[in-house]
């Protein structure tokens, strides 16, 4: 046998024994993830996953491991635990399939859990659906966008934000969703760390599982005001950090940040080099000061932005990205390969739609907010008032509080609410949509205060 066989036979055997070590290990994360449902535990624990990396980092120096390499293969061990534990969790995208379930049965549901507004949309948008056959737009198109669209996004973004943004910087996106996943898998490699601050929309994390990123999780608070620490965040960037993800408003809590404190958090990113990718959908509804990423004129930022929430069109499933001309041109091969390209007739609906004066929606819902608070607090729930968007993220102040158990049991009442683990580590929150008018908000309310007296 020649060394190179010899040595390849070897290598077969080391990577068998791992195969096997990795099933062992798949079956102790799964016994672990019955014992968390059970005590109504996260998947996801940042305190543990910090003792095992450094158990890691000791262990590779006797070993003489380079350190990079050995982080690398936890992050995806502990995604694979992740994924494991945490395929059948609750969120308002999974109450909101068993409302419609229901519905489809019959059962009326007063919707809770979703950002969907009640609103019409633009009535340029509209007419522009049944214009944009007679005007040429029916084929294929550009993976980045058709010209026209980029050019009025870009007046619209360099007008609205006192910028100045070229088509170069725009890429069309089918809802903001699909920007987040293409900036992540993109930009990202497997075993690269993102830091997500929660409470936070699930699907940062959900795309970030499946292109094998490793989530660092930064966990706030309501006493803290929702609000991370400078030393919280600094103290998770590591070699591996590749990205934070932004997303002011927020969703689920409404919080906008401090301006200084969001300088601070930029200033770390510039610092470190890190891709800054800003969910900023909610911005039309910021009910005090707020301050775009695109500001700061960072060349590695990425601003995710739609036309669901602002103007009312989420069936339209249209969005778009600002960001530096490499990065968009790097976020256009996969839209290539993905999607082809955005429907046009969308596109030009979408172009007409910027001219829309939507400041009606924005004052409907914060007074709707502003209904829900009272109401929520008459039945005793604990919050903080949102700065933006369009939710109230509410504390249960019951001992043993399950808020999934919640979710499922005002169901059958005929209302859905998103259960606060959706958001992260926050078992004892609900979040509460202010979507509906407002005596389907107050009945929803009726029947969630009712829910929670029985409970008590």
């Amino acid at each position: 046998m020649s060394d190179i066989e010899r040595l390849r036979g070897k290598m077969d055997e080391i990577t068998l024994d791992m195969l096997k070590l990795l099933k062992m290990r798949m079956d102790v994360s799964r016994e672990i993830g019955d014992v968390k449902k059970t005590m109504g535990m996260s998947f996801s624990d940042e305190n543990r996953e910090d003792e095992l990396r450094d158990k890691m980092s000791f262990a590779s120096d006797d070993m003489g491991l380079d350190n990079h390499t050995s982080s690398r293969f936890l992050n995806f061990l502990l995604n694979e635990s992740i994924k494991e534990q945490a395929g059948n969790g609750q969120s308002h995208l999974s109450i909101f399939r068993r409302a419609k379930s229901l519905e489809a049965k019959g059962k009326t549901i007063i919707h809770m859990e979703v950002g969907e507004t009640d609103f019409a949309p633009p009535a340029k948008a509209c007419d522009a659906l049944g214009q944009a056959c007679s005007k040429g737009f029916f084929k294929y198109g550009l993976a980045g966008g058709m010209p026209i669209f980029r050019d009025s996004v870009a007046r619209y973004v360099s007008e609205k934000f006192n910028t100045k943004v070229s088509a170069e910087n725009i890429l069309a996106s089918p809802g903001a969703r699909f920007s987040v996943f293409s900036a992540i898998s993109t930009l990202l490699n497997p075993g690269d760390e993102m830091i997500v601050i929660e409470p936070a929309w699930p699907a940062y994390k959900e795309c970030a599982l499946y292109a094998g990123i490793k989530v660092r999780s930064i966990h706030t608070t309501m006493e803290n005001n929702w609000e991370p620490s400078y030393s919280q965040i600094q103290d998770v960037i590591n070699p591996n950090t590749k990205m934070i993800v932004l997303n002011y408003p927020n969703n689920p809590t409404g919080k906008i940040l401090p301006q200084k404190l969001q300088d601070d958090i930029m200033r770390i990113a510039i610092d470190h080099s890190l891709y800054v990718l800003s969910d900023e959908i909610y911005s039309d509804y910021a009910y005090k000061d707020w301050k775009s990423i695109i500001a700061y004129n960072y060349e590695k930022s990425i601003i995710t932005q739609s036309f669901s929430k602002s103007h009312a069109m989420t069936g339209f499933r249209i969005g778009y990205s600002i960001s530096s001309a490499d990065i968009t041109r790097r976020l256009k091969k996969i839209a290539s390969l993905c999607l082809t390209n955005v429907s046009e007739p969308i596109q030009y609906a979408a172009i007409q739609a910027l001219d829309a004066d939507i400041s009606g929606n924005v004052h409907t819902i914060r007074h709707r907010l502003d209904i829900l608070s009272k109401k929520a607090s008459d039945i005793g729930l604990d919050f903080i008032m949102p700065d933006g968007a369009m939710y109230l993220y509410a504390r249960v102040n019951q001992e043993g509080f399950d808020g999934v158990r919640l979710a499922e049991s005002l169901l059958d009442r005929g209302l859905a609410i998103a259960p606060g683990v959706g958001f992260g580590d926050y078992p004892d929150f609900i979040r509460i949509s202010a979507c509906q008018k407002e005596n389907v908000l107050m009945q929803g309310m009726i029947i969630l205060g009712s829910e929670l007296r029985e409970i008590s």
